[in-house]
């Protein structure tokens, strides 16, 4: 008999893509008495529920369930407490599930490697993006839009990977070894969770079979909220653990600072006007050398959009961990229209 899987959802207003998440798991290729799909519900005030039970009737184990603190990680708490599965993998409201053999390569994969966790590749080029999407994607799969050391955007790859960087799907006696998500963390908190995984001396494995497409934001205004949430989460583990703080989340903020005060500097100091000057050439230099390598192979057409772009990621990602770093780690509560 195959295996029990959980698949646990956190939405908050998802109800522009919640009813093609649930229909693409429900066309899974693994018998539906052998899953069972929990919604775990950041208090949504759109249809989202709405339409998640007007298609609970595919499902023959289907539950919706509060998430009253309206957190992420409360979110994935509740699920994984709630969970019957030995294996739990957890899904965005807003994704794209190609592969049909998710769930059976899932199981495939951690028998045949034996390990607790496993990651996998989230690609922001879903079916449908526009024409803004797709540059906020190139931007972000591109080597300056995003940590040198993550995996969360590799395509081709199978093999052991470190499990911080894009882990996703679990055997539930993990938490018996590593705990539940802190719900200080309301940003980052899969990868204050993965980071434990590793400093358990755990391995994860990734492989294009585990692809799950992530939709981009849509205009600089969330993508500059999306960054800065990120950047946040990274900013609050540099405080709990004095470490995990990589060169893709340090980067952005010391490079703002430094520019900041070489400005604040050069007001008083008339010899020190070069200096910000300088700087902000080579980073204006290192966008648009990075914009003309992506619109090389992906369009000229997004050439204009790039860099505007790279800067939203930049700004937002250095604004984040700032906040973070003078955080003391009270629970944040999501608004209206932003997603979990």
């Amino acid at each position: 008999m195959l295996p029990f899987i959980t698949v646990v959802i956190p939405v908050y207003n998802e109800e522009k893509y919640i009813a093609d998440t649930l229909g693409q798991i429900a066309s899974q290729n693994y018998p539906r008495k052998r899953y069972e799909v929990l919604i775990i519900d950041g208090m949504s005030t759109d249809g989202t529920l709405q339409i998640a039970e007007s298609v609970s009737c595919m499902f023959s184990n289907f539950e919706i369930l509060k998430n009253g603190k309206r957190l992420s990680s409360s979110a994935r708490n509740i699920g994984f407490k709630r969970a019957r599965g030995e294996f739990i993998i957890v899904i965005d409201g807003h994704v794209y599930i190609e592969n049909k053999n998710l769930f059976r390569d899932m199981v495939d994969i951690f028998s045949e490697t034996g390990l607790d966790v496993l990651s996998r590749p989230q690609p922001l080029t879903p079916p449908g993006n526009g024409f803004f999407q797709n540059a906020v994607a190139y931007a972000r799969e591109s080597f300056i839009g995003h940590g040198a050391n993550s995996t969360i955007y590799t395509s081709n790859y199978a093999g052991p990977v470190d499990p911080s960087s894009s882990g996703a799907m679990y055997r539930k006696s993990i938490i018996h070894e590593v705990g539940l998500f802190d719900e200080s963390f309301d940003a980052a908190e899969d990868y204050e969770f993965n980071y434990r995984i590793a400093l358990n001396n755990k391995q994860s494995y990734i492989s294009p079979k585990l692809t799950v497409y992530y939709y981009p934001r849509d205009d600089l205004l969330s993508l500059f909220k999306q960054m800065q949430r990120y950047g946040l989460g990274r900013g609050k583990m540099f405080n709990k653990y004095n470490e995990g703080l990589r060169s893709g989340a340090i980067a952005p903020p010391m490079f703002f600072f430094t520019l900041l005060a070489m400005t604040i500097l050069s007001l008083f100091i008339e010899q020190l006007w070069i200096l910000p000057l300088m700087m902000g050439g080579v980073y204006l230099s290192s966008i648009l050398v990075a914009a003309g390598f992506v619109a090389h192979k992906k369009g000229l057409k997004y050439f204009p959009l790039l860099p505007p772009i790279y800067f939203t990621i930049h700004l937002g990602m250095a604004y984040g961990v700032i906040r973070g770093l003078f955080s003391r780690g009270s629970p944040r509560t999501a608004k209206a229209g932003e997603h979990l």
